[in-house]
């Protein structure tokens, strides 16, 4: 087989979404004649662990895992947070208005570890892997960020050895949505968007999640990009004898971070439990994973704290049961200037839980493909009657018992199929590279 080796910081056991991606793709590499080598880090700050997905690593799969120094221990001692707390990603704040020490701590992160706090594992990873590749049969190189130390990796392999490299972009670097938030100076600004454009000439191949984000980074360097939208495993899915809850749940999976705090839909929630008592008694509002400290002020605004279900974070198997088990999945859009692009990795997966979706956002890519598919309701950010109309619609039917969705195409979402569509660029990769 070919072989190709991936660049990634994030790795079973850490949890969470960043590691979904690339695990499934390894998973299904072999399928399409492509062995895979990983690189990852041995020491990893890992925002959750999940042990849950070992399943899913390939047996035989060669695993390098190198040393990595981040500043975190220090930014802990700092802002007065205990050795064994996690550090969340995105700004999500769990308990209170972040202080003086915090905002500090971010100014530095910002414009002191550029691209981010992984960065000192770039020079040592890069000589590694030379040495590596030189002494090993490896036909082409993988990065995947963030953390776009990974593509900063890449390009000092690409620079030394000229080997065919895919840079995979899970998420935007200068246009994510909480780039603002870093505080950055103007110095630290232009490092960041420099250092953005070299990785998007040099690279063979650079893929990305959405049509939206195409167009975006089309406009800081014009090139191809190769679109490969996240998705779901069949196998992860197909789970038997669930029963739907008793409650009209309406269930967020993942982190809710303050720009996607749906003020709008707490309000919205609160009328209709003061306009129908059935209603009142029926809601339940399942969080399931981090919730930023702003959305639980803004449920107890509303007087709907009675309602709330929170759940710590669970492992991915749990999480599919969640999503299968409840009446309604939320998806929510961050309210931020790149809302357009914004297509979670959930998504996806509540595409295959044959749940409907009530999404509140902005037309784009997500409710582009919700339409699509037929799987959910949209309202934008202030549309307060559509929102009030789709949840109605919802709730009528879970009253009669007749909540259900059919969706539609949802196979070329399959985890399968989109690591055929990576192995594609990879082959072509190789045989302009060959000519």
């Amino acid at each position: 087989m070919k072989k190709v080796l991936i660049i990634t910081y994030y790795w079973p056991p850490s949890g969470g979404a960043g590691v979904q991606r690339w695990l499934k793709f390894v998973k299904y590499l072999r399928t399409y004649g492509w062995e895979p080598v990983v690189y990852t880090a041995e020491n990893p700050e890992a925002p959750s662990l999940d042990y849950s997905l070992a399943k899913d690593i390939p047996e035989g799969l060669e695993v390098i895992r190198k040393p990595i120094w981040e500043p975190y221990s220090f930014y802990r001692k700092f802002v007065g947070m205990k050795k064994e707390d996690k550090i969340s990603a995105g700004f999500l704040s769990e308990s209170k208005q972040p202080g003086f020490t915090q905002k500090v701590a971010v100014w530095l992160r910002g414009n002191l570890f550029i691209p981010d706090a992984r960065r000192f594992w770039i020079s040592p990873s890069i000589t590694f892997l030379t040495n590596y590749i030189r002494h090993n049969a490896i036909d082409a190189i993988i990065s995947t960020g963030p953390p776009h130390t990974t593509h900063m990796i890449a390009l000092g392999i690409k620079k030394r050895l000229g080997i065919p490299w895919l840079a995979d972009f899970r998420d935007p670097w200068t246009e994510i949505d909480f780039y603002t938030d870093l505080k950055l100076t103007r110095i630290a600004d232009k490092i960041h968007h420099k250092m953005e454009l070299r990785v998007l000439k040099s690279a063979d191949s650079v893929v990305i999640i959405s049509k939206s984000m195409a167009e975006s980074f089309k406009k800081i360097y014009g090139r191809a990009y190769d679109i490969v939208t996240n998705g779901f495993d069949p196998e992860d899915t197909a789970i038997g004898g669930i029963l739907q809850d008793k409650e009209f749940s309406l269930a967020h999976i993942g982190s809710m971070v303050k720009t996607r705090n749906p003020g709008l839909l707490w309000k919205v929630l609160r009328s209709l439990c003061d306009a129908d008592s059935d209603f009142d008694r029926d809601l339940e509002i399942k969080l399931v994973g981090k919730v930023d400290f702003t959305v639980i002020e803004s449920i107890k605004k509303y007087g709907l704290e009675k309602h709330l279900n929170k759940i710590e974070y669970l492992d991915h198997s749990a999480v599919i049961r969640v999503q299968q088990e409840s009446q309604v999945l939320l998806l929510m859009i961050n309210n931020t200037p790149n809302v357009k692009m914004i297509l979670p990795g959930k998504f996806f997966e509540y595409l295959a839980a044959g749940r409907p979706i009530l999404c509140i956002g902005a037309e784009g890519d997500a409710s582009e493909i919700l339409q699509e598919t037929g799987t959910g309701l949209f309202s934008s950010f202030e549309d307060e009657a559509a929102l009030k109309s789709n949840i109605m619609t919802y709730y009528a039917a879970f009253s009669n018992g007749t909540l259900n969705v059919t969706s539609k195409g949802i196979e070329r979402f399959s985890r399968e199929k989109l690591t055929g569509e990576i192995t594609g660029i990879l082959d072509r990769m190789l045989g302009s590279t060959e000519v």
